[in-house]
């Protein structure tokens, strides 16, 4: 039974041909309740398969309408298992005459960064060293263990409680480096064995959650310094960024703190209570709403071994605040780290960017040295230290002169 319809007995059935579709009308397709995207020219209905992708529905979400080729290799590392998926998902391919990229999109860049790419895996350039990762797990055992010995020797007294803080922070940072390598599943070439170390580390070494630590980062990754995409530069309206941002505030006369402050206020409320405070919350409420129950299992083993290494020292009570400290200290090095990087560059409403560009305008520049390397966990970068000055004044004015 071809296209013609019945042809007789004997007769050979011609190949239905696949349906095509100009970027005009698959663009209309990014809604919440209708979504299309294109992968290799190709035009999937991830509609009501989106809210069962297991990077979460959000993410692939922020694709729909537009071509997701490169973000779908950046994101997928075994490539012939998760093609399974796309096959019952396929309605058709782009039409002949429509460029691969949507929007204008450069597409002279794009073939270039799939050049560069392709010469980077024949080099095996993106061959993980399993020694090196050993180490680094094995750093962070070993100032664990340090702590402990620090204050179980001298006693609890200021100087060994400040010292053993300040191991602790330290070997909380460097497990928070540790686990983005495994999140992001670049370790081990099988992904279970990738997704097994990472709960163990981000949950055992560190009490949060590997779903939500997912579910944030790769939106981030995705859409990186999109207003409404990227949750790394949603300031729940504690600050305004970049440009567009404030302006749109002071339009519309928001004035839920004097932005204009906002990079003297900043020391007082971003790096130290953003772990301590709202990422404990957002973590903890994450596990019970959407019951994640394994990732709890492994948050509590952490808290569990926490506080039998301490409570003998300090005393529940002093065992939660001495935590709190240490969150406390692990948060001004975090923000400082993965913040600023992103907060320096170029944040607005999406600007439908291919993926390499998308990417490159999202990171600052990279200066290499040891120190750094471990410092910022092989996220280097330099700050710009005017940015959240420069934000507040855009905000100041379109309040007072709209």
């Amino acid at each position: 039974m071809g296209k013609g319809g019945n042809q007789g007995e004997g007769a050979t059935d011609r190949e239905v041909p696949m349906p095509t579709f100009s970027w005009e009308e698959i663009q209309k397709h990014n809604l919440r309740t209708d979504r299309w995207l294109v992968i290799d020219r190709k035009v999937y209905n991830i509609t009501k398969w989106s809210s069962r992708h297991p990077g979460g529905q959000r993410v692939i979400g922020h694709y729909a309408g537009e071509d997701a080729t490169d973000a779908f290799h950046a994101f997928h590392r075994d490539l012939n298992f998760v093609s399974k998926f796309l096959k019952p998902l396929l309605i058709g391919e782009l039409a002949p005459e429509e460029p691969s990229q949507d929007r204008g999109k450069n597409s002279q860049i794009t073939e270039d960064f799939r050049a560069l790419r392709k010469t980077a895996e024949d080099m095996n350039l993106f061959k993980s060293n399993h020694l090196f990762f050993l180490l680094l797990l094995a750093h962070v055992i070993a100032m664990e263990s340090i702590a402990w010995f620090t204050v179980s020797y001298f006693g609890n007294g200021w100087i060994p409680t400040v010292i053993t803080a300040c191991v602790l922070a330290t070997s909380q940072v460097q497990a928070g480096w540790l686990q983005h390598d495994y999140g992001h599943l670049s370790v081990y070439k099988k992904s279970m064995w990738n997704h097994l170390v990472h709960k163990f580390v981000i949950g055992h070494l560190k009490g949060a959650s590997a779903n939500w630590w997912n579910h944030r980062h790769f939106q981030h990754h995705a859409k990186p310094n999109i207003f409404y995409k990227d949750p790394d530069v949603n300031m729940l309206h504690v600050f305004v960024l970049g440009e567009w941002q404030p302006i749109e505030y002071g339009k519309k006369k928001l004035k839920y703190l004097p932005y204009n402050h906002q990079h003297e206020y900043f020391f007082l409320i971003g790096p130290p209570l953003l772990i301590p405070t709202y990422f404990q919350y957002q973590i903890i409420k994450t596990m019970i709403v959407r019951k994640d129950w394994v990732d709890l299992v492994w948050a509590i083993s952490y808290y569990a071994r926490f506080f039998i290494t301490y409570v003998p020292f300090y005393g529940i009570l002093g065992a939660i605040l001495f935590l709190n400290f240490v969150r406390f200290l692990e948060s001004h090095w975090f923000v400082w780290v993965t913040q600023m990087n992103h907060i320096a560059m170029e944040i607005d409403r999406e600007p439908y960017r291919d993926w390499f560009s998308s990417q490159l305008s999202a990171t600052c520049n990279v200066e290499q040295s040891f120190f750094n390397d471990w410092f910022s966990g092989h996220l280097n970068f330099q700050i710009e230290h005017q940015s959240l000055k420069k934000s507040g004044e855009l905000w100041l004015d379109a309040y007072l002169h709209k």
